[in-house]
């Protein structure tokens, strides 16, 4: 039997999930639907459902019911597409309901993924990498600016721009992403580079040293000096890092000047380092000398 409440949906999250009686202008319902009448978003930011956690919430269901109704719209007489709440929907089915309750909105294409994906942001369901394809996905569908776009989700543009730029890293970084292996803040520092290479290499380095975001922040750092890093017993170099005849020249009369192999890094702006190795105590005391040496030549 229908459940003849008014509730307003205003903008914004609490739209979506009041629960207190309100007035309302007429523009939504709340009613009993069938699950049959019910199909789902197809332009869902949400993609995947962990299956113990959904089984988990069947149950919940199944002992105490819906307490929070999903969100629909009307297509037809008879159907309804879920706005939000696709994974109380699933959950439902799984309880062996027939019916759910349901708010009734009325909502144009261009709001319906742009309500879903409020929600499910609100409510941290999505994943990093879900959220950067559903912003991109507005984007493009409805000719925003990531400005426009800032206004209409409630999210600063600067936030809207770090999600968005993570479609631009290598497809096993965003896998990696996706399944929570990286934190969204290993691919931000990842995103500093511009050699796909080198951020596989980093990413690599990641998954089998397990490196926090601090270190990878100041190895990423590091390259975009010029400088080459050691990591795993590998040499990871930066791209253009290759000396030019005049410094390897330099390189060489340092290396026999120190007598030990010095390192020397410069990026393609010039900025760069040399690094002195020593074996021991004795060996550093033997460099330190060299250096006074040429100090009191002055």
């Amino acid at each position: 039997m229908a459940v003849q409440k008014k509730f307003a949906l205003g903008r914004g999250l609490d739209a979506l999930i009041s629960n207190d009686e309100v007035k309302t202008s007429g523009s939504s319902s709340i009613n009993e639907i069938e699950l049959s009448k019910i199909s789902v978003n197809p332009n869902q930011p949400r993609r995947e459902f962990d299956p113990i956690a959904l089984q988990e919430l069947a149950d919940s269901i199944a002992e105490i019911g819906i307490i929070q109704p999903i969100t629909l719209r009307q297509m037809s007489e008879d159907s309804y597409q879920i706005i939000a709440g696709e994974r109380r929907y699933r959950a439902s089915i799984l309880a062996g309901l027939q019916s759910i309750p349901a708010y009734i909105r009325t909502a144009n294409d261009e709001h319906v993924m742009e309500m879903a994906l409020i929600e499910n942001i609100q409510r941290e369901d999505l994943n990093s990498l879900e959220i950067a394809l559903a912003y991109q996905h507005l984007i493009e569908q409805y000719d925003l600016t990531q400005e426009r776009l800032s206004e209409r989700v409630g999210k600063k543009r600067a936030t809207i721009a770090n999600y968005i730029r993570l479609l631009k890293l290598p497809a096993p970084i965003q896998m990696a992403l996706k399944n929570k292996e990286i934190d969204m803040g290993h691919a931000r520092a990842l995103l500093a580079l511009d050699d796909p290479k080198a951020q596989i290499r980093i990413f690599n380095e990641i998954i089998t040293q397990g490196y926090s975001v601090r270190k990878v922040e100041e190895i990423v750092k590091s390259l975009s000096a010029g400088e080459t890093i050691e990591s795993g017993g590998k040499k990871i170099s930066p791209k253009g890092c290759k000396l030019s005849e005049e410094y390897t020249l330099l390189q060489d009369h340092l290396c026999n000047f120190f007598g030990t192999k010095v390192q020397l890094s410069c990026s393609p702006k010039g900025k760069g380092k040399i690094s002195i190795p020593f074996d021991n105590e004795t060996d550093l005391e033997r460099i330190m000398e060299i250096l006074d040496s040429l100090k009191s030549t002055e």
